[in-house]
């Protein structure tokens, strides 16, 4: 039997009812967004948090130079939003873009606060997802301090091949701390060593 990914994600981590299932579907909105297209922009109010159900999106800020800086992705059953924005109902200091077409499960602060009474175990749920985004997020900067640029690169094609295909070059030097430049040499010089 199919099953909505958002459902299938959950299902990893604790059990649901059909009736906890049809509760939790029914608190989300379905939405598409085209490739480019921003989610959220810097600026504006964060009132949604999203569920990737395909597609790729980023979350990037302008720095004082007038340039972009990513410094997160999602892809298929991951969670993006500003999340202190998102909490508080406030300004996002983040956009989020699509890189690709993307369909996105995305519910309200407000929604997801009723959803987390009625069915209770996705407290659970949530924390292990933001257990493991924390986790991440540490282990990134960690990376970002004590790895040279061709190793930290290294780490990252290796662990996560799909972001190196499906990520414009610009976009993965930026989330790298890289020049689009630098990148460009730094995979011919890969590429010529593996010949």
């Amino acid at each position: 039997m199919f099953q909505h990914p958002l459902i299938s994600h959950i299902t990893e981590q604790v059990h649901l009812t059909d009736t906890e299932i049809a509760c939790i579907l029914s608190y989300f909105q379905l939405q598409e967004f085209q490739k480019k297209e921003h989610l959220i922009q810097e600026g504006n109010i964060c009132k949604n948090l999203f569920f990737v159900s395909k597609g790729c999106l980023r979350l990037y800020f302008m720095n004082e130079k007038g340039q972009e800086q990513t410094i997160q992705f999602a892809i298929e059953t991951w969670w993006m939003t500003d999340l202190m924005a998102f909490e508080k109902s406030g300004e996002s200091g983040f956009s989020i873009q699509a890189l690709e077409k993307v369909e996105v499960m995305v519910i309200t602060h407000e929604s997801l606060e009723k959803l987390l009474c009625e069915v209770p175990k996705l407290e659970r749920y949530f924390r292990k997802v933001y257990q493991r985004a924390y986790s991440a997020s540490l282990l990134r900067v960690k990376f970002l301090y004590t790895m040279s640029k061709d190793v930290f690169y290294e780490h990252f094609a290796s662990h996560y091949p799909e972001f190196v295909q499906r990520i414009p070059q610009k976009v993965l030097a930026s989330f790298l701390g890289f020049s689009p430049e630098y990148l460009s040499e730094l995979r011919k010089k890969k590429t010529i060593e593996k010949k």
